[in-house]
């Protein structure tokens, strides 16, 4: 073929990738769908702390609109008002001990129920399983009778003890799925250096429950920061309210103030996404190591 008849020659033009094209429209309304649902989760969060910065008359004159300019007066009334300071170290020394007290007891509850793999055990982690399902209202009045009895009612014990005993089913559910999957080679090989049971459990088995630890502190973390219902039933001192308590002073029998409530509700959610934000890395490291076990 001739110089000519090569440049004359009509060039062969390429045809659109559609393998590329569908793959980016795909991700495009994959990534579409996901910021859309994290609109819709972060609306009322958005939506209180521009609230909680308005004064009353810009409430009265546009519910919706942004605040014309930043007013702090609000939050200084509400830490006032609400004992801000007081109600957080309640509800941190609260949520920490039912933490340490679920994790060490699930662990150990669990460690012979994954274990034994008999009939008795497989009932046991079901009635744990029931108790998961359970409503808060249906255990309200036991629980208050109970400890009314005992003279715990109005105490950080009576307290603890009631969100420990709620939420230990959890931890076993957590921890006897995540035990049975560890190999029973590591313990025998343990035994073989005469460890007992209480060494192998705490030597061998309970370093490898860090992941799942990490996950279980988190659930347990939010239940208990935002519980509601049983701080108000078991503590009266003003002294030992909790800071969801402290919130709920500003919602009155007639309707509420959302100059008060707004940023009290802002001050109550503030440590608790302050915690998570600090040990975002290590939680999301437990839970996609627990996941992958």
């Amino acid at each position: 073929m001739s110089l000519t008849e090569t440049q004359s020659a009509p060039q062969e033009r390429a045809g659109p990738d559609w393998d590329l094209i569908r793959r980016r429209a795909k991700s495009i309304l994959v990534h579409g769908v996901v910021l859309t649902l994290v609109a819709i989760m972060l609306l009322p969060l958005v939506y209180m702390v521009m609230m909680s910065f308005k004064t009353s008359t810009e409430i009265a004159q546009d519910p919706l609109g942004l605040p014309n300019s930043l007013y702090w007066g609000n939050y200084m009334a509400a830490l006032s008002s609400m004992g801000y300071v007081r109600s957080v170290i309640n509800s941190l020394g609260i949520t920490l001990s039912v933490i340490v007290v679920v994790v060490f007891a699930g662990a150990m509850a669990a460690y012979p129920l994954a274990r034994m793999q008999n009939r008795i055990s497989r009932v046991i982690v079901m009635v744990m399983a029931l108790g998961l399902a359970t409503p808060n209202f249906v255990t309200i009045t036991p629980i208050y009778v109970i400890f009314r009895d005992l003279g715990l009612l109005d105490s950080y014990l009576g307290i603890v003890l009631a969100f420990a005993a709620l939420k230990l089913p959890l931890a076993v559910f957590f921890y006897t799925s995540f035990i049975a999957a560890i190999p029973m080679e590591l313990e025998e090989a343990a035994r073989l250096d005469n460890c007992n049971n209480w060494q192998v459990f705490w030597h061998v088995i309970r370093p490898l429950l860090a992941p799942v630890t990490a996950t279980l502190s988190l659930f347990v973390m939010i239940m208990v920061w935002n519980d509601f219902i049983y701080p108000l039933l078991l503590l009266t001192d003003k002294d030992k309210l909790t800071v969801m308590i402290a919130v709920y002073k500003f919602v009155g029998n007639t309707g509420i103030d959302p100059t008060k409530l707004f940023p009290a509700a802002v001050l109550g959610s503030l440590p608790l996404l302050l915690m998570f934000a600090v040990f975002q890395r290590k939680i999301m490291a437990g839970a996609t190591a627990g996941a992958v076990k």
